[in-house]
């Protein structure tokens, strides 16, 4: 299993929000749900669309620039455009370290 990724004073989202990170030099989208983190890339699988800019309802963000909605928990496209899946990371917290793991 591969090292998790360590951010030291990472930005976190707000509930309900997302904001991005950068994790080994790639552009990761970090949202805060429930209280939980998940992280998926950064980039829409659609057309490199910034999803952490994009509108979470629930556990869904719809990409701002053409609609393509995905599951944050899992990864999974809900809606189209996009057809391919983001990849995920696990993400936990430790203080004010943000630790991501790809998945």
């Amino acid at each position: 299993m591969p090292e998790p990724i360590r951010i030291e004073n990472a930005p976190l989202p707000a509930e309900g929000k997302g904001v991005r990170v950068l994790a080994n030099g790639i552009p990761v989208a970090v949202f805060r749900v429930g209280g939980a983190f998940h992280a998926i890339d950064a980039r829409c699988t659609h057309r490199g669309g910034p999803l952490d800019q994009g509108a979470l309802h629930g556990t869904q963000v719809t990409c701002a620039w053409h609609g393509s909605v995905f599951d944050v928990t899992t990864g999974a496209v809900a809606h189209g455009p996009a057809e391919a899946p983001e990849h995920r990371y696990r993400a936990r917290v430790e203080g004010s370290t943000l630790f991501l793991e790809p998945v």
